[in-house]
Order: structure tokens, then C-alpha cells, then sequence
């Protein structure tokens, strides 16, 4: 947890998206993919009809389509090709392909809302609940990102199926999440409330450390409720009450998926590149390569901050993730996670 103090007093007090008087400016551009300027639809469209067709399928050209256009250029060619071949290019793609590959390809074609409502839905699905994936995505995600999201569920409700899968204080921070909540209180200019923010501290500090027992009550609602400029200098007041700092006050307070999602929204207000960068390396770690992680993250990110994922990875553990990744994969499957890193 050290690794995230480093980066308070720069993202609170010299955060590069704000101007001097808080309000938002022109940020560079932080994702690996970029929209082909070359681009035309129709022809993108009849490559892939070949490449499907192709006796054995030419998957490399399918990567060099699919992997160098922007979700937005995608949409278009998935148009292009239904206009001309009647069918859905989805439905051809994956009956072409197979595995982990079929799979980032799959998630290339939905647009950003689709994929983490689709991703929502999977991890809800049968036996069993991956509650990171949950905490993942709604403790990530903006507001506008998590309407879009919920309005892709169409009559299904996701709260509903939300109260069928989880209990207790996770079900409770993850219905607050879906309220969309959090960042309205300062968004339009993204303007922190220093007075709030000592307030926000001392209760806290008061719900949780100087008691016995944590008022999960007042965590939730906080960390729900608050921007991530706003949260960072509740982060900072913190320090003020306690020695120990919020991080390991939570670590030692609470406990199992709540803990997991409580962590998940402190390490996104503190550095969310480095909390991507942690998890591509948990989900690497060890024997075994959890590619469904792999996937969602490398394609969810690849139009957002990829880049300073990919920098943060490297600062963190000392080889890239290109490295990774290689070490970690193989086949198509390799070769397309690479050329969403900007590699191929």
C-alpha cells in the first residue's frame, strides 16, 4: 500500500487536469489506441470477410483491423459488414475463432457500455459471484460511464440483480455506486471543499480507528459521495487523526469483499493507473494467467490510460508489461494484447 502514498500530494494539489483555478483543461491524450486516419469502413469491412473466409482463418489481419481502429471506427466497420453480408460480423468472428483470442475480439466490437455491462453480467452469471469484478467496475467508473452501462441492461435492472448476488456492506457501497453518486458534489468544476474534506476526516477517523468496531455506514457513504480530487484531500486530513494513515486503518478494520471494494475506491481516487497496473499484475502473478482479467482491463483501457497504465506498471515492478504479457501468453491471443499496448 506504501506505493500510493507517493502519489497524494500530486494528484490532489498539482493534478495536471485542472487549471489553477480547479476548473477542468485540455489533457493530453493517455490511451494506446488511436483512430486510423486513413480509415474506411467499407474496406475494413471486406478484409475481414476474406480473412474470415480464408481456410484456417487469417487471424493476423483480423488483429491489424481490429486492434488499430478506435471503438468508434469499429462500429462502423460492424455496420459496413452487416449492410454487405447480411449477418452480424460478431456472429462470424466468433464462429471463426476460438479462445482466449475469440474473446478480446468479442470485446472489441461492444462499445465501452456494452463491455462492462457485459462484464457485470458475466460475473453475475451462474454459481457464484466474482465480486471484484463488480467492485472493479462500479469503483472505476464515472458517472456518465455507469449510466451508459446501466442503460444497456434495457429491462433488466442492475440493482436487482445486484440484491440477488451480495449482501451486507458490499451490496450497500455497490447500490450507492449504481445511485451514481459519487463525483457530484464537486464535478462541474471540480472544485474541492476543503472544509468538507477536514469533516470528511475526523468522521473517519471517528467511525472507524478511534472506535471499537467500524460505523461502515458513514465509509460507504463518504467514499460513494465524493469526487476523486475531494477524496484525496480527505486522504491528506487523514493524516491529521491518525498515524497509521486511512490505507491501513481500512486493512486492519475490515475484512473479505467489502475490504477488496473499500480498497478498490481508496487506490482509484489515489492513482487509478496504478491500481490497473496492480491488478494486470495479480491476475499474472503466480501459476496461472487469469486472461478474463487480462482482457477487460488492457481493452477497457486501451482509449483512456493505457499508457500511463503501461508507466505505472514499469515504475512499480520493474519490467514492463509488454514483458509480461509475453512471458505470461502466447499465440494470437499475445499478439493481439501487444497491439493494444501500442507494441505491434
Amino acid at each position: 500500500m506504501a506505493f500510493f502514498k507517493k502519489f497524494i500530494d500530486k494528484i490532489c494539489d498539482d493534478d495536471s487536469s485542472k487549471g489553477s483555478k480547479g476548473r477542468p483543461v485540455e489533457t493530453a491524450y493517455f490511451g494506446t489506441v488511436k483512430p486510423d486516419p486513413n480509415f474506411n469502413a467499407q474496406n475494413d469491412a471486406e478484409k475481414l470477410k476474406k480473412a474470415i473466409e480464408t481456410k484456417g482463418v487469417d487471424e493476423a489481419t483480423i488483429v491489424e483491423v481490429l486492434a488499430k481502429r478506435s471503438n468508434a471506427q469499429r462500429q462502423l466497420i460492424k455496420e459496413a459488414y452487416q449492410q454487405s453480408t447480411g449477418k452480424p460480423l460478431a456472429d462470424a468472428l466468433k464462429k471463426a475463432l476460438k479462445s482466449d483470442f475469440e474473446e478480446v475480439v468479442l470485446a472489441l466490437l461492444m462499445t465501452p457500455p456494452e463491455y462492462d455491462a457485459f462484464e457485470m453480467k458475466r460475473a453475475m452469471k451462474g454459481l457464484g459471484t466474482d465480486e471484484n469484478v463488480l467492485s472493479e467496475i462500479l469503483g472505476t467508473r464515472s458517472n456518465k460511464e455507469i449510466t451508459a452501462m446501466k442503460n444497456t441492461f434495457k429491462e433488466e435492472l442492475l440493482d436487482e440483480q445486484i440484491k440477488g448476488e451480495v449482501s451486507g456492506d458490499l451490496e450497500t457501497t455497490l447500490l450507492a455506486l449504481c445511485k451514481v453518486r459519487k463525483r457530484l458534489l464537486f464535478s462541474i468544476y471540480c472544485n474541492i471543499d476543503d472544509g468538507l474534506a477536514k469533516s470528511d476526516a475526523k468522521a473517519l477517523f471517528e467511525a472507524g480507528e478511534n472506535r471499537v468496531g467500524t460505523v461502515c455506514s458513514v465509509l460507504i457513504d463518504v467514499l460513494t459521495s465524493r469526487s476523486e480530487a475531494q477524496l484525496c484531500k480527505i486522504f491528506q486530513y487523514y493524516g491529521n487523526f491518525s498515524k497509521k494513515g486511512l490505507a491501513k486503518a481500512l486493512e486492519s478494520e475490515l475484512h473479505g469483499k467489502f475490504e477488496d471494494c473499500v480498497m478498490t475506491l481508496v487506490k482509484s481516487a489515489w492513482n487509478k493507473p496504478a491500481l490497473f497496473a496492480e491488478k494486470l499484475q495479480l491476475a499474472m502473478k503466480g501459476l496461472g494467467t487469469n486472461t478474463d482479467t487480462l482482457t477487460r482491463i488492457i481493452v477497457s483501457r486501451s482509449e483512456i490510460d493505457l499508457l500511463k497504465i503501461i508507466q505505472e506498471y514499469k515504475r512499480m515492478y520493474g519490467k514492463t508489461l509488454q514483458e509480461a504479457i509475453l512471458k505470461e501468453t502466447g499465440g494470437d491471443y499475445e499478439k493481439i494484447l501487444l497491439t493494444l499496448c501500442g507494441t505491434q
